[in-house]
Formats: C-alpha cells, structure tokens, sequence
C-alpha cells in the first residue's frame, strides 16, 4: 500500500534538499508513484533509481518514466534486500506508515556515500540511525521529515 506523500510535504522536502541535487546520484526507496525520484529528476539530479517491492506498483513507476522519456533503473524488491556497489549521494525512503519497520531504513544508511544525506519520512519523532548524523527533522501533521548525514 502506498501512502503518497502530500503536496506541502514534498515541496518542504525538495526546499530543503535542493542543494544536493545537482548531478546527485539518487535513490528513491519505497518508491511508490514514483514521483520523488521524478521530482529529484526534474530538480538536477543525474540519476535516480527506484526500488519498489510491488511487481503492479512497480509497472506504474516504469510507466510514468516512459510517458515522460526519462530513463531509470526500477528494482522490484524489498529495499532491506536491495544492494548497491556505487552508493548514492541522496536517498529519500517514504515508507508505508501503516506497517512501519525501522529495520528496513537501517539498512539505506550502508548504501549512502560518505558526505550523502537520507530523507526520510516517519511517523514517530526522535528515530536515531546508527552511522548517521540527524540534521534537521520537521513535522507535517502526523509526519516527520528527517534528514541525516553520513
């Protein structure tokens, strides 16, 4: 199930993420619609890759990329199982809120450069990742936006 992050929600994010996009590499996990690492696209970023565990949400990513010419590499699979040689310079993790795992965004902090950020969205204040270091968190109704540094 995805919970698609809202417009106020997005825009607060790129606001404050806009200077480490430039030719970033980018990893949009949880991937839902897509439309972060689209939106990280449209804003500089050289290159995006989508993990997404749904094979029929996954279509829908693949989809919109083709519709709007962009081409990206899209994962089918969880993203604690997701591996990457490279690293990225920016992750944004929007996981499902209604089953939750921290487990699962533990593992992104191994798939960042050192120097990189992670975005993450959450539902509950004051989540540590081990490795990182919080930069800022700000809170939208029941979300929080944090970003961390490595």
């Amino acid at each position: 199930m995805t919970h698609p992050m809202g417009a106020r929600e997005k825009l607060a994010l790129f606001n404050m993420i806009s200077d480490f996009l430039p030719d970033a590499r980018v990893l949009d996990a949880f991937a839902g619609s897509g439309a972060l690492g689209i939106e990280a696209i449209s804003r500089g970023a050289k290159e995006v890759v989508f993990v997404e565990k749904s094979p029929k949400i996954a279509n829908t990513i693949k989809q919109n990329l083709k519709d709007l010419e962009i081409k990206a590499q899209v994962f089918v699979k969880d993203v604690a199982n997701y591996i990457d040689k490279e690293g990225f310079d920016v992750i944004i993790a929007d996981p499902p809120y209604d089953n939750f795992k921290i487990e699962a965004t533990k593992h992104l902090a191994s798939l960042l450069k050192s120097g990189g950020i992670l975005i993450l969205s959450h539902p509950e204040d004051g989540l540590e990742l081990s490795g990182l270091r919080l930069l800022k968190t700000r809170q939208y109704a029941s979300a929080h936006i944090s970003i961390y540094a490595k």
